[in-house]
């Protein structure tokens, strides 16, 4: 199993947020506390964007460097990154921000109340993912870690294992096998957990109340809420990857524009103009 490779596409509560090839970002949607000011930043390969229900939001970005920066609401100290280094992959969930360093440990700042930040002991870790309460990590031998609310039982996966990815959600945790197969766990009362017979993905993406999923022929499937169509995927084709919002759904296309679907009352889905997206050096 490799380290996995830097996102070009992240969805957020409010907003959305894009790097391009030339690592420079973009970013649309709710901008009240400074999320979206990612004009200046540069020499990026990787961005992710937090939420939060009261519509605060914060984007952060991991340079080539190992460094990390970020922007927007900080009341809880997740933009507190200016002395992470060695920094190969990030996350960003509801009030906090997760790394992951060259030597598999991991670091966590933000709301820590649910021990969502308790990732201090975690080794050998090659993917994280922050939901809205608790964190997951993918380990190298294809195992995972997890701390945070367990609810719904959605940090309830000592038996999985087989593992290339994981997404975690306001309360439910995704599992991408290597066979192409999904497993999930968690609140199920939008049927966001109905992934059994899901088959041939390569990629998953975990919003608040659904489920997203990259087949290899480059067409989307989803699961789970869909009263904002954030849902509706059905259509798409050529997708490169994927990431789930709140509300909102964005695909990466293979010629380096996004598609976008679900809510869109700040404008997070109005991303039809941008082109030249994508990881730098590919």
């Amino acid at each position: 199993m490799k380290r996995k490779e830097g996102k070009a596409i992240a969805a957020g509560y409010r907003h959305s947020v894009a790097l391009r090839i030339d690592g420079t970002v973009l970013a649309i949607g709710d901008n009240k506390y400074g999320e979206c000011d990612v004009s200046d930043w540069y020499d990026i390969i990787s961005v992710a964007a937090g939420s939060a229900h009261i519509g605060s939001s914060h984007t952060v970005g991991l340079k080539k460097d190992g460094t990390v920066i970020a922007t927007g609401w900080n009341k809880y100290g997740q933009c507190e990154v200016e002395d992470w280094k060695d920094v190969v992959s990030i996350a960003a969930g509801w009030r906090r921000t997760v790394a992951i360093k060259t030597d598999g440990t991991v670091l966590a700042v933000g709301q820590n109340n649910e021990g969502q930040c308790n990732v201090g002991d975690w080794e050998n870790v090659v993917v994280v993912s922050a939901g809205d309460w608790h964190t997951i990590g993918l380990k190298l031998d294809g195992t995972t870690a997890s701390v945070g609310n367990n609810r719904y039982g959605q940090c309830n996966l000592s038996d999985w294992h087989d593992l290339m990815g994981v997404a975690a959600g306001y309360l439910h945790t995704v599992g991408l096998k290597s066979d192409g197969t999904v497993i999930a766990v968690g609140s199920n009362k939008d049927d966001q957990c109905e992934v059994s017979g899901w088959k041939n993905l390569v990629a998953i993406s975990a919003g608040s109340n659904h489920t997203v999923g990259l087949k290899s022929d480059g067409s989307v499937v989803a699961v789970g809420r869909n009263n904002e169509g954030q849902c509706d995927v059905s259509d798409w084709r050529d997708i490169f990857t994927v990431s789930a919002g709140c509300a909102h759904t964005l695909g990466l296309k293979a010629d380096g524009t996004i598609v976008a679907t679900g809510r869109n009352d700040e404008g997070q889905c109005d991303v039809s103009e941008w082109s030249g997206i994508g990881l730098p050096g590919n």
